[in-house]
């Protein structure tokens, strides 16, 4: 009987034993690293098109906005529609977007260009569209994965497996496509962003679909549907707690917009140490998230994220304050760490929390909250450096950091005391 009630013993492969889940795993892999060349090659194309740095700008708002804009419809159709059909749908445009890129290398696209240099209206109307997709694609994705496993147990463990190789690819993207357009050029460059997406798309059609959660409750308007998503975050204290704990510490916290002025005029290390101090907290929210893995974070969960959030407050002011590279370096590697925490737990609290019905929308409310927080993070941080001064900035944002820390912890009880340990773990 007392081996009947010990706890199982964790199983760091669990969700990677599941075939559907591997195939999703890897077409995130293989579309996340296609997304990241992209990324580094219209930039580059766009800048040698325009010399113009806010041309540079816009290519984030020409994605971000619009989907910003249709995320909240987008979660309502997440579950509303099966949402492998949606996965699907989104990556064959995504595919188009990159074949039209592909094609503007051409010597007709190449042409179509030459005439718009000042605007590069076609990048952008491509990266428009490709921004469509992607606030359709995330809320589909987010709400598929639970969908794959066989039980609870296993979702944290596909969370912490999902969070590891999506930082993986962050890393390895921007460096591939850095090195495929310098050594081989931007046709070939584009040529394995289409590779690449459409492995994904073959990655995703192969797994097999699954039916809609049953609704619970009555039958919702389009837009009480559409608002459900707001609502039920705002009427869950450990939900929205750690939802703005992840907002505020990007928004304020961030010292990523302003390293090319750390790595010139404070650190005096160059372009090549600009490449480090950029790959540093990716580096270290990758191995924080293998660890995860192995020692998965349960008991006294809430204290521990924020734990997690003050340090990557205290390792910003440090930071701010370094005038030494390699300390500098291994603190925005200790941002990465308390990152990488703060994104497993937040993703972790979201699926424990919200029903499978409605995944779709409040993941949609979740894009909103973080992948706004990013571009807005960006422009706090200059206008702040303009205002008080480059290091007094970031010193300022760190502190920010920790009020809000402060403040979550004395209004939020539940997520202070939020502990993610298994029943049957603590019954035993």
């Amino acid at each position: 009987m007392a081996d009947l009630a010990a706890p199982a013993v964790h199983d760091p492969y669990a969700a990677l034993r599941l075939p559907d889940f591997r195939r999703l795993l890897s077409a995130r892999v293989c579309l996340t690293v296609a997304t990241q060349i992209q990324g580094v090659v219209v930039s580059w194309q766009i800048f040698q098109l325009t010399g113009d740095p806010l041309a540079l700008g816009l290519i984030g708002l020409a994605e971000a906005i619009p989907s910003i804009v249709v995320s909240l419809y987008a979660g309502h159709v997440a579950d509303s529609v099966r949402r492998k059909n949606i996965i699907v749908t989104a990556v064959v445009i995504l595919l188009a977007c990159a074949a039209a890129l592909f094609w503007l290398t051409q010597p007709a696209g190449a042409a179509l260009l030459a005439k718009d240099r000042l605007f590069t209206l076609p990048l952008y109307a491509v990266l428009f569209v490709s921004g469509i997709a992607r606030g359709f694609l995330g809320p589909a994705l987010f709400s598929f994965m639970p969908q794959l496993l066989p039980d609870r147990p296993s979702l944290a463990n596909a969370i912490t497996w999902s969070s590891t190789t999506w930082q993986a690819s962050a890393v390895l993207g921007p460096a591939i496509g850095g090195l495929l357009f310098a050594k081989l050029g931007i046709q070939t460059a584009y040529g394995v962003d289409v590779t690449l997406t459409a492995l994904a798309l073959l990655l995703f059609f192969s797994i097999a679909g699954r039916p809609l959660p049953p609704r619970e409750g009555k039958k919702l308007s389009l837009q009480e549907s559409i608002l459900s998503g707001v609502q039920f975050i705002f009427a869950n204290q450990i939900v929205l707690a750690a939802l703005s704990l992840d907002l505020f510490a990007v928004l304020f916290g961030g010292a990523v917009a302003l390293l090319p002025i750390f790595a010139s005029d404070i650190l005096h290390v160059g372009a090549d140490g600009l490449g480090y101090l950029r790959a540093a907290p990716a580096v270290g929210s990758v191995l924080m998230a293998v660890l995860m893995t192995f020692f998965p974070l349960r008991r006294r969960a809430g204290r521990k994220l924020l734990w997690a959030v003050g340090g990557f407050g205290l390792a910003t002011i440090a930071f701010a304050l370094s005038e030494s590279f390699w300390l500098s370096l291994f603190l925005l590697f200790l941002t990465g760490v308390f990152d990488s925490v703060s994104v497993i737990v937040r993703s972790t609290l979201i699926h424990t929390y919200t029903p499978e019905y409605m995944k779709g929308r409040v993941s949609a409310v979740n894009n909103i909250f973080i992948g706004s927080s990013n571009e807005i993070g960006g422009f706090e941080s200059g206008a702040a450096a303009k205002l008080m001064g480059t290091v007094p900035s970031v010193v300022f944002g760190g502190l920010m950091t920790l009020l809000v820390v402060a403040v979550t912890s004395w209004r939020a009880g539940q997520l202070r005391e939020l502990d993610l340990t298994p029943q049957e773990a603590k019954a035993a």
